[in-house]
């Protein structure tokens, strides 16, 4: 295990976790923007998204608002890629794409601008959990006319990455880690 993993690794395990009602959640500044961010975590997860994406077969880098901000943005910076973000507000722009959203814990609309017809897309996310969110902005980017090649998320909880992969075998869609809950615990799992 590189150090960057290792970096990755111990920062969740550390996260602190707090109950909403019945359900254990954890708190990590890479999902949930609290606590501080530490720059070499970010870093680690800059240097991981970096080996596992054909940089050459990507024109257009998406994250996801909020948490896709902070990672995205150095990657776009790494690469000289450039940069879109799925937001939450529309700004009624020409070819403004509206997608609705359904995760495990909320539902709304979240809007695409400046997608491109034959555009190759990857998209970097903090959690996947359900797949709603994702499957949702997969959905949105084929309608503006471009083509997802990868999907990258930092943590994995849940059945939504295998869920994803199955709907679409073309993309590759991965994550870095993978992790359940124990009651207050982390648990990260090893890659299969």
């Amino acid at each position: 295990m590189n150090k960057s993993m290792r970096d990755l690794r111990a920062s969740l395990q550390a996260a602190p976790v707090i109950w909403k009602g019945d359900y254990p959640y954890f708190i990590h500044p890479v999902t949930d923007g609290v606590p501080r961010m530490d720059p070499e975590v970010l870093r680690a997860i800059t240097n991981l998204v970096l080996e596992r994406v054909d940089w050459g077969n990507v024109d257009v880098l998406l994250g996801i608002e909020a948490m896709g901000l902070p990672l995205t943005a150095p990657l776009s910076m790494a690469t000289g890629i450039p940069l879109v973000i799925a937001r939450k507000r529309s700004y009624g722009l020409e070819g403004e794409v509206e997608i609705d959203q359904s995760t495990g814990y909320s539902k709304g609309a979240m809007y695409l601008n400046d997608l491109n017809d034959g555009e190759r897309i990857a998209i970097v996310d903090d959690v996947l959990s359900t797949g709603g969110t994702l499957d949702a902005v997969i959905e949105g980017v084929r309608r503006a006319g471009a083509t997802v090649t990868d999907v990258i998320t930092v943590v994995e909880k849940g059945g939504g990455l295998k869920r994803l992969q199955h709907k679409y075998p073309a993309i590759r869609i991965q994550s870095l880690v993978r992790l359940e809950m124990d009651g207050a615990n982390v648990i990260l799992l090893d890659d299969e």
